[in-house]
């Protein structure tokens, strides 16, 4: 019995060349789930293969890289607040429920396409991120979904984060139940991160600035709303000093100036949000550096769901000015991934994300390789040694790469929206999990 694949695609997106490739041939091995071969064929090949049960016809299709979402912060464990808010979710709904939850949103998330995401906090489901990596992975997975980085319970400074409750004021969380780990001075920060480190994560996630005094919003909303820094620099300092100890990444939500500024200074590995940084030069030139590391990721999309709930129209011109100031600093200059801190809106609808960066003026192959290629350079990992899923290379098809792929019905040059939507086929480490627009059973 073969144990390989042949792909025949009408065109393949190449995130490096920035371009779409006619008539490509990709040869998987369905043993270890990577890409052996990428050629070009000919149509006296093509009517060859054709006669083999192996092949797979996308000729009529356009073949990307299976997408990457590297912002599911909300995701997996949470569902849309227009069905229910953060903290009705955190307070009311069992780690059960909300575990159950997470593997229907996981078997969404991938058949929209998406191979790859980063949960950025599980916020009160515990550990249960750990084990539902155990489940997603390997060749043979419990249950459909993508490739699952986890950052566990994320780090807060005490105070901070929710969920709080209206009875006991100094109190953190409500009936035991906290959205994230509170670490306070430079000790306890290094504990916390050894802890998570020890626990499973793939990722550190922190909360460098917050709207802290939230509780102020009785008698004063602009100042209950207003990010503040919740970490002084040395306990910045050692919390990404020691998780780059350990050979993990951290990554911080970080909206304001100062802060961005300090992260950057200390080696963050990514930024999320960033919705002022366009208001600072200093940080757009700091980002565009040839030595600069950190990727940013913008969540425009969980920005936009929450202007288009609220009417805020003021914070959503503030994400679009740092956007694009962004840009204009020249494509390719600051690394970026694709992450629309989904779950703020409905899963399988990660490409909102996208979507809004074309609408802002980015060039689709760019947005496209920031979705692919950009999502892994983000991901990877520190450590040389690690193997498993979470190493294998994705984000391009080329040999040695996994054989993450999506098959899409439409043209990305004029319908950009629609195209990455209308997903027909999608595999993830060689095994098909979608073709002709249907979900094939585990």
């Amino acid at each position: 019995m073969k144990m390989t694949s042949k792909i025949l695609a009408g065109q393949l997106f190449d995130p490096y060349l920035l371009k779409l490739v006619p008539n490509q041939l990709i040869t998987v091995s369905r043993k270890t789930g990577l890409i052996l071969h990428v050629e070009s064929f000919t149509p006296a090949i093509a009517s060859l293969l054709l006669n083999e049960p192996d092949t797979i016809d996308m000729r009529h299709l356009t073949v990307s890289p299976g997408f990457v979402d590297a912002h599911v912060h909300c995701a997996l464990f949470l569902h849309t607040y227009t069905e229910a808010s953060w903290a009705d979710q955190i307070t009311k709904e069992s780690l059960a429920e909300r575990t159950i939850r997470a593997t229907v949103h996981a078997r969404r998330t991938l058949m929209a396409g998406y191979t790859s995401v980063r949960e950025l906090g599980t916020e009160g489901a515990e550990d249960a991120d750990i084990s539902l990596r155990k489940c997603l992975s390997g060749p043979n997975p419990m249950i459909p979904g993508p490739r699952y980085f986890t950052a566990n319970r994320a780090i807060v400074s005490t105070g901070s984060y929710g969920p709080k409750g209206s009875l006991h004021m100094n109190m953190d969380g409500v009936e035991g139940v906290v959205g994230a780990e509170a670490a306070d001075g430079t000790a306890e920060c290094i504990r916390a991160v050894r802890k998570q480190i020890g626990a499973g994560a793939d990722w550190i996630k922190i909360y460098a600035d917050f709207s802290v005094r939230s509780r102020m919003t009785d008698v004063s909303p602009r100042l209950a709303g207003r990010s503040i820094a919740t970490f002084s620099r040395d306990e910045l300092k050692v919390l990404i000093d020691t998780a780059h100890q350990y050979g993990v990444k951290i990554a911080a939500h970080a909206e304001t100036v100062p802060v961005i500024k300090n992260l950057l200074a200390l080696g963050i590995d990514s930024i999320e949000h960033g919705s002022e940084l366009g208001a600072s030069p200093e940080i757009l030139r700091a980002l565009a550096s040839p030595t600069c590391r950190t990727v940013w990721v913008p969540t425009l999309a969980a920005y936009y769901t929450i202007a288009q709930r609220t009417g805020d129209d003021a914070m959503w011109e503030t994400v679009m000015r740092s956007f694009a100031a962004v840009l204009a600093t020249g494509l390719g200059t600051v690394a970026i991934a694709c992450g629309g801190d989904t779950g703020m809106f409905p899963h399988g609808e990660n490409a909102l994300e996208m979507e809004l960066m074309v609408r802002l003026g980015a060039p689709w192959e760019w947005v496209l390789r920031w979705g692919t290629l950009g999502g892994w350079e983000c991901l990877s990992g520190m450590d040389e040694e690690q193997d498993g899923d979470n190493a294998v290379r994705f984000g391009c098809v080329q040999p040695g790469w996994a054989a993450d792929l999506v098959g899409l019905d439409g043209d990305l040059a004029t319908d950009f929206a629609k195209t990455v939507r209308r997903v027909e086929f999608v595999m993830k480490g060689g095994r098909v999990y979608k073709q002709g627009g249907k979900e094939i059973p585990l």
